[in-house]
């Protein structure tokens, strides 16, 4: 049966080191869900997002992921104002190089400067002098990858960003990246449904590169009623998304997967997910093999 009490441990669901410098629990908090519909303005319970974001670290929480897209602005601000100042231990994890025009828009901007503004701009909402992890949302094809890239390397050895990482990429891109600077995570879409980044996924555990994988609760035709899915979550007394959660945490010991929720509810229903052990036969059929 899924755990009925819930808190996270080094031990359940593990730890990660991210580069070399910051251990974090294997299951982290995505924040992009606390903001408005189509992630556009501010929540429509704001005392909810920020009681859900104080339950997260209440619950052993340490890797907190947001970015500047979110809202814009919203997620940032949020936190910062739920959580500042931060836990020793608690590592904020942002992005840019998205822009917003719009609710459910999200065209690309990976321009130096731009890249510069809003890192910038993140340190301030985040009230912090360095970002633990800084991550390129995602490449923009009117830029060349490598400027992108140099532009956070530049803001690295500034002293405003500790970590970087990078979103949404390939092997080759993710090599690309390596040669400019040292890149501690990888966050592609990855879940149930949709393992497209499989080979993303290996090089990064070959690498020993944290692999963050984004819409980690889709699941498909798997969550059809009989389907695999549905029988383990069934024999688990858990919910399709606590199994899903457990699938990644059982993936790769690199994978740390950022589930986001603006209800405190859903929240602890994700975390106890760490508590929930499949079997062999269970991931086999999960996987499809």
């Amino acid at each position: 049966m899924a755990p009925q009490t819930i808190a996270l441990t080094d031990e359940s669901p593990g730890t990660l080191t991210l580069g070399d410098e910051l251990e974090v629990r294997r299951l982290g908090f995505g924040a992009m869900r606390i903001t408005g519909d189509g992630i556009w303005g501010p929540p429509r319970d704001h005392e909810g997002a920020i009681a859900t974001l104080r339950r997260a670290v209440e619950l052993g929480i340490n890797l907190i992921d947001t970015a500047e897209a979110y809202g814009p602005y919203v997620s940032e601000e949020l936190i910062a104002e739920a959580l500042h100042p931060y836990p020793d231990e608690l590592v904020i994890a942002t992005k840019g190089g998205l822009s917003r025009t719009g609710p459910g828009q999200w065209p690309r901007d990976g321009r130096p400067e731009r890249l510069r503004e809003a890192c910038e701009g993140s340190l301030q909402r985040l009230r912090v002098d360095r970002i633990d992890l800084y991550q390129l949302h995602a490449p923009d094809p009117q830029v060349p990858f490598e400027e992108s890239i140099g532009a956070l390397k530049e803001l690295r050895d500034e002293g405003k960003i500790r970590l970087v990482g990078v979103s949404n990429v390939s092997v080759e891109q993710l090599e690309t990246a390596r040669e400019i600077v040292p890149v501690a995570t990888v966050q592609n879409r990855f879940n149930l449904e949709d393992q497209s980044s499989e080979e993303v996924l290996e090089h990064c555990q070959e690498l020993g590169i944290g692999f963050i994988p984004w819409f980690p609760l889709s699941a498909g035709s798997l969550a059809g009623p009989g389907g695999p899915l549905d029988e383990i979550a069934a024999r688990h007394d858990a919910t399709a998304a606590q199994i899903a959660i457990a699938w990644l945490l059982a993936r790769s010991e690199i994978m740390l997967p950022i589930p986001g929720t603006s209800s405190v509810e859903h929240l602890e229903e994700n975390v106890a997910a760490a508590g929930i052990e499949l079997s062999d036969e269970e991931m086999a059929a999960l996987s499809g093999s």
